[in-house]
C-alpha cells in the first residue's frame, strides 16, 4: 500500500515537527523520481547524440513541442493536486475521491485532443522553427512529432494521476510506476534507435550482439509511446488500491466540476503556452544566427544537462504545492508559508551544489553526449556556464511557482511568465543575437542590434532565469496566495 498521510489529524500534529523533515517526508521521493527523469533524458539524449547531426537539429526543434504538452498535461495535474490536497487536509474523502475522478475525465479528454493537434500540425510547426535550407531536419522532426504523439493521452492520465496521489501525501506510489516506465523507455531505446551491432562494454573485456530496429530518431519516439502506455496503465489499475478509489470509466466531465478544475489548470496552461511560445520564438531567433542548425542542437543538449540542476527543485516544488495545499484545507496558512520557504531554500541550496561541478564539468559533459561535433559543443558548453550562473534563483522561482500552484494561486505565476519570458527574454536575445539592419523579412530590417549571434540569445536566457527567481519570492511574501479560494 502507498505511504500517505492517513487523516489530517495526523497531519496537524506534524506541524510540531522539523519543518524540513516535513519537507523531505514528502520530498524525496519525487526528488528521486526527477533523478531517474533526468538520467534517462541524459540516456536519451546520448543516444540521440550518435545520430547524424540532422537528428539533433530536428529533437532541438521539436523540444518546443513536447515541453508545451508535457505542460499542458502538468496544468491539469495542478488542478488535480490543488482540489485534492486542499479537501484531503479538511478531512472531506467525498470531495477528494470525487476531484480526482473528474480530473482524470478531464485528462484523458485533453491528451486525445493534444494528441490530435500536434500529429496533424507537425509539419507545419516543424517547417516554422527549423532553418527553411534544412529539409532533412525538417522531415525526421515532422515525422518524430507524428509517432510522439500517440503518447499524449497515456502522458496526460499519468500526470493527473499522479497529481492526485501528491495531492493525499503519496509521492512513494508515482515514483514507482513512473520509474518502472523510465527503465522501460531506457531499454527500448537500446533496441529501436540503432541498427543490430556488436557492444564491447568495460574496454572490450567482452562482447555481444545488441538487435536493432534501426529506427533512428524515431525510435526514440516510439520507445517513450509504448513506454507512457504500458506506465498510464499501471496507473489505472494501482489507484484503486488507494484512498482515491476506483477512477476508471468512460463518462463526461461534470460542468461544474470542469469550471473549477479549469479555473485553477488555464492560467497554468496558459503560463506554459507563453513559455513554449518565448522558446519557439528564441529557436526562430536561433534560426537567424550563424551556423543555426548547430546552435538548435547545441540548445537541447545544455537544456538535458541543466536539467540535473533543476530536476530536484522540480520535485521539492511537486512537494510545496501539496504540502501548501493540505496546509490551507486545514486552516493553517502559517504551517502553509513556513513549509514553502524551507522547500524553496532547500530547492536553491541542493541546485547551487549542482550548479558549480557542472559549471567546470561542462566541457567533457558535452562531449561525452555529442561525440565529434566539436562546434556543437562549444556552443553547448557556452549556454550551460551562462545557465549555471543564475539556475539558483531560478530554482527558487520553481519551488515558489510550485507552492503558489498548490494554493490554488495560478495566475500570478502565469505574470511573471509573461513578464520575464516576452517582455525581457525575446526582446532581448532579438537585440543580443542580432545585428542592426539585420533582414528579418523582405520588408522588416532590425532596427539596432549588437550581432553577438548564439552567444547573445544565451545571454538573454539566463538573465530572464534570474529575473524570475527574483520577482517569484517577492509575491510569495506577499501573501495574496492564501486567500485562494479553489
Amino acid at each position: 500500500m502507498p505511504t500517505v498521510i492517513e487523516s489530517p489529524e495526523e497531519a496537524r500534529l506534524e506541524v510540531s515537527e522539523n519543518a524540513t523533515s516535513v519537507v523531505w517526508k514528502l520530498a524525496w521521493p519525487a526528488v528521486a523520481l526527477n533523478s531517474l527523469q533526468v538520467i534517462n533524458q541524459l540516456l536519451d539524449r546520448g543516444f540521440i547524440g550518435h545520430l547524424p547531426s540532422a537528428a539533433l537539429t530536428a529533437h532541438g526543434g521539436a523540444i518546443n513541442v513536447m515541453f508545451l504538452m508535457f505542460s499542458l498535461a502538468v496544468a491539469v495535474a495542478t488542478g488535480a493536486t490543488a482540489l485534492v490536497s486542499r479537501a484531503f487536509g479538511a478531512g472531506d474523502p467525498t470531495e477528494y475521491r470525487l476531484a480526482s475522478r473528474q480530473a482524470i475525465r478531464i485528462a484523458i479528454m485533453s491528451g486525445i485532443v493534444m494528441a490530435l493537434v500536434t500529429a496533424l500540425g507537425a509539419p507545419f510547426v516543424s517547417h516554422a522553427v527549423l532553418p527553411a535550407q534544412d529539409h532533412e531536419s525538417i522531415a525526421l522532426m515532422t515525422h518524430f512529432l507524428a509517432v510522439y504523439a500517440f503518447s499524449l493521452p497515456a502522458i496526460y492520465i499519468i500526470q493527473t494521476l499522479a497529481g492526485s496521489l501528491r495531492g493525499i501525501g503519496d509521492t512513494k506510489s508515482p515514483m514507482y510506476i513512473s520509474g518502472l516506465q523510465i527503465l522501460t523507455h531506457m531499454a527500448l531505446n537500446c533496441f529501436l534507435i540503432f541498427p543490430t551491432h556488436t557492444v564491447r562494454p568495460f574496454g572490450g573485456l567482452f562482447s555481444f550482439v545488441l538487435p536493432g530496429a534501426n529506427m533512428g530518431l524515431a525510435g526514440a519516439a516510439t520507445s517513450l509511446s509504448i513506454s507512457s502506455c504500458g506506465s498510464a496503465i499501471a496507473y489505472l489499475f494501482f489507484v484503486k488500491r488507494t484512498p482515491l478509489g476506483s477512477l476508471w470509466g468512460l463518462h463526461l466531465p461534470q460542468l461544474s466540476w470542469v469550471v473549477r478544475i479549469l479555473r485553477i489548470a488555464l492560467p497554468a496552461a496558459l503560463m506554459a503556452t507563453l513559455r513554449v511560445m518565448s522558446l519557439t520564438a528564441f529557436t526562430v531567433i536561433l534560426a537567424m544566427v550563424p551556423n543555426a542548425s548547430t546552435a538548435i542542437g547545441a540548445m537541447s543538449t545544455a537544456f538535458a544537462i541543466e536539467s540535473v540542476m533543476f530536476m530536484p527543485s522540480f520535485g521539492l516544488s511537486v512537494a510545496a504545492g501539496a504540502l501548501v495545499g493540505q496546509s490551507l484545507g486545514m486552516k493553517r496558512p502559517d504551517r502553509a508559508e513556513k513549509l514553502g520557504w524551507t522547500a524553496s531554500n532547500h530547492g536553491a541550496i541542493v541546485t547551487f551544489c549542482l550548479a558549480v561541478p557542472i559549471f567546470f564539468g561542462a566541457p567533457t559533459i558535452a562531449g561525452v553526449m555529442l561525440g565529434d561535433k566539436p562546434e556543437m559543443i562549444a556552443m553547448a558548453v557556452t549556454l550551460l556556464r551562462y545557465l549555471c550562473a543564475t539556475e539558483t534563483l531560478f530554482a527558487y522561482a520553481m519551488v515558489v511557482f510550485g507552492a503558489m500552484q498548490g494554493a490554488g494561486d495560478t495566475v500570478r505565476p502565469m505574470w511573471v511568465s509573461v513578464i520575464a519570458l516576452w517582455g525581457v527574454r525575446v526582446p532581448l536575445a532579438f537585440l543580443l543575437a542580432l545585428p542592426a539592419g539585420f533582414p528579418v523579412t523582405s520588408w522588416l530590417r532590425t532596427p539596432a542590434g549588437f550581432g553577438l549571434g548564439a552567444g547573445g540569445a544565451w545571454i538573454a536566457m539566463a538573465v530572464t532565469q534570474g529575473l524570475q527567481g527574483v520577482i517569484a519570492p517577492l509575491l510569495f511574501k506577499q501573501g495574496a496566495w492564501k486567500m485562494k479560494k479553489v
